[in-house]
């Protein structure tokens, strides 16, 4: 017997057209219803004008590594205040209880930011305008309060990070690193004491291009969108695939792990796309964690350290990164009668192994989203809908690719199917896929979204994406789902105008996250932890796992004061630093 179809909620019947009341059973939808500037270069780890020797750098840099964990958690005793004496188990990690850190008062914090002040006498380096300062700490695009910084640094260099660390070290400050702002589970917002806030936006230079060898070395306030226009302007046939949202740059798409649309072709910032980083440790060190060969095996890979740890162990100031060649492509769009036909159509097409460069599911409400938006040249039809951009050496195997995919979908109820006639088509139709996010954003006006991730092994998808949509259709919000569905990742823009249903919205965040994880899944694919999702990770990791991430965390960083409250699930987090 068919599900109970549940009435339409007053938003879905105010914002929504009556062909997108939806019943996520699949039998019930109804039809009516500055380049090259050189950089650092393992010549040494100090910022006085008596530099030691390279081989004293490296020195210090596999001593800094080697000895992180001794160093660091005998500067933790001190640094945390009096522990439990229980023992651990031999077999496990210490799971000691640990006190909350100690930061600074109120008057310590002022008088770092008067030294911060007179260590950067240029008045447009050091920031307190309180509109600033807030605004460094909230954002539109996402459901988390906003939690203002204490000040705002606007560093140049490696060397100013590094003073701005020892700084914040002598007056017990927290520091939080910015970069794009397009971070959507509460990356950057402040601590509830107060802190520093480091705004990498003036370290924005390209340093090198090695066309020769792919690769590039970098700021971290430098955009993939930047970069890949400007190799296209140099007319440099090669480009980075990494590619989240438009305005993210390097340091932060490190930092939180991202992918993007590209992912099910050349992988996420987890892969080999990051050859080295430049890190300003919480000790104030600087540390270059490998050479730019293309492979290494000297030792474990210090550089994926740092990804995905938000800015809790250190702060990116230079980056390599790898290059590839730009192919053709082009761009096909299918619908769907329902979401499930449309993601188990996904599974048939990577399985016959043609070069599919991306492939995103929008479902109907986002479809719907995008005709209101009004910056598409045309108007779709409002069903659940795959864009695909394929790939391949020449015109003639992009044809090929198209045509298996048009067999492949049509098995699965496909119809309607799209093929770009040129460029400037294809463009075109990509262009409303990207506008997505902000189509959905401006579907309810005045509210804001919850926009989450989840991701599962691509077999599971089908299940994950009708169950949510189930959900979704008796939550009575507004709730559009895009999807990176080759890979498994999709994710919900559920919009609320009210803490009644941001509450509401929440709980079917948390039955989304559990279902994912129990498919053997993660509570995010791209998106990161945060605040948002910190409380996850025992049940996704298991609590030996999270507890040597921990233990990293205080071997590095003793005093704990690099973006707390983040990534990592305590027993003491400050309220204000809750959003869950």
């Amino acid at each position: 017997m068919l599900p109970r179809v549940p009435r339409p909620s007053f938003m879905q019947r105010k914002f929504l057209p009556s062909s997108l009341f939806i019943r996520a059973h699949p039998r019930v939808i109804s039809l009516n219803s500055r380049y090259p500037v050189k950089g650092l270069r393992f010549v040494s780890s100090s910022t006085s004008s008596n530099s030691r020797s390279s081989f004293s750098a490296r020195t210090t840099t596999f001593f800094a590594l080697g000895s992180a964990l001794i160093g660091g958690l005998l500067g933790f005793s001190f640094a945390y205040g009096p522990q439990s004496s229980v023992s651990s188990p031999p077999t496990s990690l210490s799971t000691k209880t640990v006190t909350k850190p100690r930061y600074g008062s109120a008057e310590d914090f002022q008088k770092a930011i008067e030294e911060l002040k007179r260590t950067f006498p240029d008045e447009d380096t050091v920031s307190t305008n309180p509109e600033d300062v807030y605004n460094h700490g909230f954002s539109v695009n996402d459901y988390h309060p906003g939690i203002s910084h204490s000040v705002v640094v606007y560093p140049s260099s490696t060397e100013d990070v590094v003073k701005i660390v020892k700084i914040a070290t002598k007056y017990r400050m927290p520091i939080t690193a910015y970069a794009g702002a397009t971070s959507l589970e509460g990356q950057f917002r402040g601590y509830s004491t107060g802190g520093i806030c480091i705004d990498m936006s003036q370290m924005n230079r390209i340093l090198e291009i090695n066309e020769a060898d792919s690769d590039l070395v970098c700021q971290p306030g430098v955009g993939w969108v930047e970069i890949n226009d400007t190799l296209r302007e140099k007319g440099i046939p090669l480009f980075f695939p990494i590619d989240p949202a438009p305005s993210a740059t390097l340091g932060g798409m490190i930092s939180n792990g991202c992918s993007g649309t590209n992912a099910v072709r050349y992988g996420t910032s987890k892969g080999e796309w990051f050859l080295n980083v430049t890190v300003v440790l919480p000790s104030g060190e600087v540390i270059k964690t490998r050479r730019r060969s293309r492979k290494s095996s000297a030792g474990f890979d210090t550089t994926k350290l740092f990804i995905g740890a938000e800015g809790t162990l250190g702060i990116i100031t230079e980056v390599t990164i790898r290059l590839t060649p730009v192919l053709p492509t082009t761009v096909a769009v299918v619908h769907f009668p329902d979401v499930r036909k449309a993601t188990e159509a996904v599974r048939d097409v990577m399985n016959t192994g043609v070069g599919i460069q991306c492939v995103e599911l929008l479902d109907d409400v986002f479809m719907h989203a995008i005709n209101n938006f009004g910056q598409s040249g045309r108007t779709w039809p409002i069903k659940d809908t795959l864009f695909f951009k394929l790939q391949g050496h020449n015109h003639a195997s992009l044809l090929e690719s198209a045509k298996v995919v048009k067999e492949a979908v049509k098995k699965h109820g496909g119809f309607d199917f799209q093929l770009a006639r040129n460029e400037k088509e294809a463009d075109d139709l990509w262009h409303d896929r990207k506008n997505a996010h902000y189509s959905g954003l401006a579907l309810v006006p005045g509210s804001r979204p919850i926009a989450t991730d989840v991701c599962v092994p691509v077999s599971r998808l089908p299940d994950l994406v009708y169950e949510t949509k189930q959900d979704l259709s008796t939550l009575g919000l507004v709730a559009p789902i895009v999807g990176h569905v080759g890979d498994g990742n999709f994710h919900a823009q559920i919009m609320f105008t009210n803490e009644a249903e941001l509450a509401t919205a929440k709980v079917v965040v948390e039955r989304m996250v559990h279902r994912a994880i129990a498919m053997d899944g993660t509570c995010t694919g791209e998106h990161g932890v945060g605040l948002g999702k910190k409380q996850y990770l025992v049940e996704e990791l298991g609590a030996g796992t999270v507890e040597l991430m921990k233990t990293v965390k205080r071997a590095l960083d003793p005093l704990g004061l690099f973006n707390p409250g983040k990534l990592y699930p305590d027993d003491f987090d400050d309220d204000k630093n809750k959003t869950q």
